[in-house]
């Protein structure tokens, strides 16, 4: 009898699992690992957004820079509109090319990022009344028109400096607004325009907006050619 007893005991022990407790404080265990595994995966792709973001400002503003260069460094006086012009919003310039000129504005216009450098180019002419053309063209963008180059967003503020080394000008940055030998320009029938001596320099300084991802100011020193 007392064998019968241990033999039909042995199974039911057997069959015991876990309880409902134990299979709970598992789940949560399964649940916390899997929340932290989560949360690290998530930190890494935040991580490499925000660095591949910042990568990509830069080397838009490398862009941008390099192109405000360019344009600076094929700048023309021809005679029959000014050379280099900046009036606190827009810097107007005419560029050299193996074709002819052309009319390049740099502008700041405000928008929902703060405000965006806007780059418009005027088509390459080839004689000075298709060159002023150009030039009362520059005065009148609105932003949309083709040609215009949306180069920059992010932008709070820019100001633009000119050097001067010599021609009755003392040495050192001034704000291009106010300096330069200036004299009236015939060809400005629409709106008032100044002609100014070239500058031995351009110092560009721009500002950022809160959320750009840029911090600080950024300054750029251009040396205009003979």
């Amino acid at each position: 009898m007392a064998t019968r007893t241990a033999a039909s005991s042995a199974p039911r022990a057997a069959q015991a699992g876990f309880t409902l407790v134990e299979v709970l404080v598992a789940l949560l265990v399964l649940a916390l690992m899997a929340s932290m595994a989560w949360q690290g995966v998530d930190g890494i792709t935040r991580a490499r957004d925000t660095s591949q973001g910042q990568i990509d400002r830069t080397l838009r503003i490398n862009a941008v820079v390099g192109q405000w260069e360019s344009d600076l460094a094929k700048v023309q006086d021809t005679g029959a509109v000014p050379a280099l012009n900046f009036d606190g919003v827009t810097l107007r310039l005419t560029r050299a090319s193996d074709e002819g000129m052309q009319v390049i504005a740099w502008s700041l216009r405000p928008d929902q990022s703060g405000s965006t450098l806007l780059r418009w180019a005027g088509p390459v002419v080839t004689n000075g009344a298709a060159l002023q053309d150009s030039w009362f063209t520059s005065q009148q963008l609105q932003g949309s028109e083709p040609g215009q180059l949306r180069a920059l967003e992010g932008v709070s503020q820019w100001q633009v400096y000119f050097y001067y080394q010599s021609q009755g000008q003392s040495s050192g940055w001034s704000n291009a607004q106010s300096t330069g030998n200036v004299t009236p320009f015939a060809g400005a029938a629409s709106a008032p325009v100044t002609v100014q001596a070239l500058p031995a320099g351009v110092r560009l300084v721009m500002e950022f907006a809160p959320g750009s991802g840029v911090n600080g100011p950024l300054t750029r020193d251009t040396l205009l050619g003979p």
